[in-house]
């Protein structure tokens, strides 16, 4: 299940009803103390995290004496059928479980009063029959459905030992079912056995948080590393089975022929003992492994960047493994402030590394930031800027023109005061692109400029489909310094590229900013074929035949010849592209690909806007 929407109310700061907004990558930008975290930890309680604690303390202090705590989730890509039991097969739509708008969306509510926070109640906001004689029927029995059935005079061919059956022919019975806001209570009869089917496809959810010591003696990272050694054991248990069972024989003939020659001192004693092993060995407890470097270093007497980076690679690999063994079809990575002890150079890669996360096929990622390299790097659709707000505690505000703005000016955009210039690209996939690329130029020439080292260069994601709002409102001009754009050529329409005039714009400005076209479609058109084949055949097993051109949708050909024939593993086909393939390209392909030099044309340009 997709998770679309959070609701929270009297949670913490935020007082009343919020309905916050997720997307595949969500990021919460805001102050300290704005109220991100909280955001988490909530998602932590409602998905019964092991870290998501609840207590009387996160009652809003604005809530009054007595009401109700609400978390709430709404999702998307929910089961299409729930088999209550062996002779029940129903569906949230037949049900009437779900909002007006489709969705599927569950409530945790904990009443409370006097200070005291009561057990939860999980409740599904539907749209709901309220028509008398036609609500409340998730709540009866058998034998009471079939009351409201002869009532309802329906049909006699019903199966009336199925409650699921009953109350769709009830339902159907009716002129008019009333449907209307409805809070369903799911823990009564045929609701309670719904709820338990739903709850096998909520995704998974993995919480990253940011104060944490982050040593190689944390739960994280011996819990996987436990997984490791058990799994290592499992598959040479038949070897270790012979080698338990040679212990045995061995250890047996010692203790038999000890109780042989204590007969010759007490016979009546040796007769009463017996040799018997009280348990198997634990074969996963005679092992401990731990993470040292080159000298033999241990993790934990690392720096906190580098033990941070190891830990996060560690959770990232628990969550993934509890996904597999819990079969869920989703997983949600939580991050709490990656740039945390991080070089601002690793914080770029956690940060593309993350949205790469969020491209592949049931991931989806969110995170928390304060830090304005972070912010400038992100697609703007992804923003959620979280403030104070008067009335409600905290406002969480999906990102706009407005939005941009303030958390230009909150945050600023450009955190290193040596940055002479900007350079301005769609996605991520465009750095992983040039940063691959302007390898080969400097393994040629070192004097070609280091885009992603230089403190001098600043990098910024401008989000694609949004791309246009940035160029249009010009929201960096404050910063003062000149910009370097380069978006994908895209496609021809009505006689234009997609943005072409966003590239006039920028060549327009007469600020020492320059605006760039690809020649070819995408980055991805700069590949050659063989470095393509060179990086997917391992994967796939399949070399790739189709012809490269300049105009071709890359991604699109891949997927038609596959056919579904091959599995991607958690990585988008752009990912594998602009990371694995680009990471083959060399000087002599990339002439090949005629890309030489208009690439080097963009790295050329760069450099002269940092003297």
């Amino acid at each position: 299940m997709f998770l679309k929407e959070v609701v929270l109310q009297n949670f913490r700061g935020y007082k009343n009803q919020h309905r916050i907004q997720i997307d595949q990558l969500t990021a919460f930008i805001g102050k300290n103390d704005a109220g991100k975290s909280s955001i988490f930890d909530a998602l932590a309680v409602f998905f019964d995290h092991p870290l998501g604690k609840i207590d009387a303390s996160d009652i809003c202090v604005h809530a009054g004496v007595s009401g109700e705590l609400r978390i709430g989730c709404v999702f998307t890509d929910f089961p299409g059928s729930i088999t209550i039991d062996a002779s029940s097969v129903t569906s949230l739509s037949d049900e009437y479980l779900l909002n007006v708008d489709g969705a599927l969306e569950i409530h945790k509510i904990y009443e409370f009063s006097d200070g005291t926070l009561k057990k939860p109640k999980v409740f599904a906001i539907a749209n709901h029959p309220t028509a008398s004689g036609f609500d409340g029927l998730l709540s009866k029995k058998n034998a009471e459905l079939k009351k409201s059935g002869e009532t309802a005079n329906i049909d006699a061919g019903v199966d009336k030992r199925s409650n699921a059956a009953l109350r769709k022919a009830i339902w159907g019975s009716a002129a008019d079912l009333k449907l209307g806001h409805s809070e369903i209570q799911l823990d009564k009869e045929d609701a309670k056995a719904v709820w338990e089917q739903l709850s096998n496809y909520l995704p998974e959810y993995a919480l990253f948080r940011a104060d944490r010591p982050s040593t190689d003696e944390d739960s994280e990272v011996q819990d996987p590393l436990k997984v490791a050694i058990k799994q290592a054991i499992e598959e040479v248990q038949t070897e270790l089975d012979a080698v338990k069972e040679k212990v045995k024989a061995r250890t047996l003939d010692v203790a038999n022929r000890t109780i042989t020659k204590l007969a010759d001192f007490d016979e009546n004693l040796s007769s009463q003992l017996n040799p018997n092993f009280k348990s198997d060995p634990k074969w996963d407890g005679l092992f401990k492994l731990s993470l040292t470097g080159d000298d033999d270093i241990p993790i934990n007497k690392r720096g906190s960047g580098v033990r941070r980076l190891v830990l996060f690679s560690f959770f990232r690999a628990e969550a993934e493994r509890l996904r597999e063994e819990h079969k869920k079809g989703n997983i949600i990575y939580a991050v709490e402030e990656p740039e945390t002890a991080q070089h601002p150079g690793n914080q770029r890669k956690v940060i593309e590394a993350l949205q790469a996360i969020a491209e592949a096929d049931g991931c989806q990622v969110m995170l928390t930031t304060h830090v304005p390299a972070l912010a400038s790097l992100l697609p703007i659709d992804s923003i959620r800027y979280v403030c104070s707000h008067e009335q409600n505690g905290r406002d969480v505000r999906i990102a706009d023109d407005d939005v941009i703005r303030t958390v230009v000016a909150d945050l600023g955009i450009i955190p290193d005061k040596r940055a002479k210039v900007l350079v301005c690209v769609e996605g991520p996939h465009d750095l992983q692109f040039l940063r691959r690329i302007s390898g080969l130029f400097r393994a040629e020439d070192d004097t070609v400029i280091d885009m992603f080292a230089d403190p001098r260069v600043a990098l910024v994601v401008l989000g694609g489909s949004t791309l246009k709002e940035w160029v249009n409102q010009h929201y960096l001009k404050n910063v003062g310094l000149p910009e370097v754009h380069i978006y994908d050529r895209d496609e021809l329409k009505n006689g234009k590229y997609k943005y072409q005039d966003d590239k006039d714009a920028v060549n327009a400005r007469r600020d020492g900013s320059i605006g760039f076209l690809t020649a070819k479609r995408e980055m991805e058109n700069y590949l050659h074929i063989d470095a393509i084949s060179e990086a997917l055949h391992p994967v796939i097993g399949v070399n790739f035949t189709f012809a490269l051109s300049d105009d071709c949708d890359v991604e699109t050909e891949i997927k038609t010849q596959l056919s579904g024939q091959g599995k991607i593993q958690r990585r988008s086909i752009k990912h594998w592209l602009n990371e694995d393939a680009a990471s083959r390209m060399t000087i002599g392909r990339l002439k090949e690909r005629i890309g030489y030099d208009e690439i080097k044309g963009w790295f050329t340009e760069i450099a002269n806007r940092v003297v």
